[in-house]
């Protein structure tokens, strides 16, 4: 046991030294599934307690074959930039076209099959192209997912009435020109015909907010703290308060405490470009 303790420390040291956080590329590995980075929390391989898992769902203009460009915001970025998540993070990359949740599904799957995940503490959290796939994985999988975040996206999914069975909370604006916020409406409004009340929904549609500013909610604490407050044992699983995602204060303090590494990022392109230029020269 003292032998594990001081291997344990011994890898933690190590991976906080070269990078700072645990994210590793999964490629090809899943069948049927996607490519992923997957976040590990410190010390997971020797920590007997299952953790929350949380996955992240990218909107249409990282979909690609890099898998580097999910990391241009969103939950492993945050990671990235000091936000700490004592939870696994799938941050999956879709290569075009709608999110498929039986396919992310056989991500999580084998994620579970290889470390310990609360299988009672598994959330869902995305923004546009992701906000629908986020809709469509809850109402594939309600009886899996814990909670969930959707911004500024919609459903497509034909059947969207078990989506009243999850904690779900849905964030759109109204000045949103790429998705419209209708499309949120649509899926208030199919859950509401099923049940008027949607005692487990929080909807804020937000005046005057465009398509991107939702993306601030992935560096919130608060917003992984709304997550990880529910859990598939809750009784009637219980819908928490959520905070104001309007409110001036909260959009000013998302990136509050965390690295600003996109200027490095563009700083080191400058000088990639810089340098191409002299040789050519």
């Amino acid at each position: 046991m003292r032998r594990l303790t001081i291997i344990c420390a011994v890898l933690a040291f190590v991976a906080v030294s070269v990078s700072g956080v645990t994210v590793e590329a999964v490629r090809g590995k899943v069948n049927d599934g996607y490519n992923f980075w997957l976040y590990k929390p410190d010390n997971a391989a020797c920590d007997s307690v299952r953790k929350p898992l949380v996955l992240f769902l990218h909107g249409a203009s990282l979909c690609g074959g890099d898998l580097s460009r999910v990391k241009r915001y969103g939950t492993i970025d945050a990671i990235e930039r000091g936000r700490t998540l004592d939870a696994y993070v799938v941050a999956p990359q879709n290569p075009g076209g709608a999110w498929r949740p039986k396919r992310l599904m056989n991500v999580i799957d084998w994620v579970m099959d290889r470390f310990p995940v609360d299988t009672n503490r598994v959330y869902v959290i995305g923004m546009s192209l992701g906000g629908y796939g986020t809709i469509d994985m809850v109402a594939t999988y309600p009886d899996r997912i814990a909670a969930a975040m959707a911004f500024c996206g919609g459903g497509t999914v034909k059947d969207l009435s078990r989506l009243n069975e999850v904690p779900l909370w849905i964030v759109h604006g109204t000045a949103d020109r790429a998705v419209t916020v209708q499309q949120s409406d649509k899926v208030v409004s199919a859950m509401k015909d099923h049940d008027a009340d949607t005692p487990r929904l929080i909807y804020h549609r937000v005046p005057g907010m465009d398509h991107g500013q939702p993306a601030r909610l992935f560096y919130l604490q608060e917003s992984y703290d709304w997550l990880f407050g529910h859990s598939l044992d809750d009784p009637d699983r219980t819908v928490n308060e959520g905070f104001d995602p309007a409110s001036s204060e909260v959009m000013r303090n998302a990136y509050k405490g965390l690295k600003n590494t996109h200027k490095h990022k563009k700083s080191s392109k400058r000088k990639r470009r810089s340098g191409s230029k002299a040789k050519r020269k």
